[in-house]
């Protein structure tokens, strides 16, 4: 056994998410699992329609991002928006063969970010009341 074995098997028995392999049952348990499994299906059938049930209730809705989603395309972040579509366009249309550092629109994106952030505030606060 070689140094490399011994740290494999260290690091195998140390990870928590090893392999979980499951033996089948024998021929016998299966048979009586399938006797057990008719009455078990009520109780499955029951877990299925609770399910369907919790499925079926309406998602909340989140209002921040409907709100952030109406400001970012407000009159009160237009420049920011503004400044973030040139950038992407800008960046879009830059070619590949420049030897010099990349732009990105970072910068821009926190700055339309932080407006749509300030400007759904109130209108947030006032529906969380």
């Amino acid at each position: 056994m070689g140094v490399w074995d011994v740290i494999n098997d260290l690091v195998e028995a140390a990870t928590p998410w090893g392999i979980a392999e499951a033996e089948a049952p024998p021929a016998e348990e299966k048979a009586e699992a399938k006797d057990e499994g008719s009455k078990s299906d009520d109780a499955e059938e029951e877990e299925a329609e609770e399910a369907e049930e919790e499925e079926e209730e309406e998602e909340l809705e989140d209002p921040k991002e409907k709100f952030e989603e109406e400001c970012r395309n407000s009159k009160q972040c237009a420049p920011a928006k503004h400044h973030f579509d040139e950038c992407v366009e800008r960046v879009t249309n830059a070619s590949d063969d420049d030897e010099g550092e990349k732009e990105d629109c970072v910068e821009e994106f926190f700055h339309l970010a932080h407006c749509a952030t300030q400007c759904a505030a109130p209108k947030l606060w006032a529906v969380l009341k």
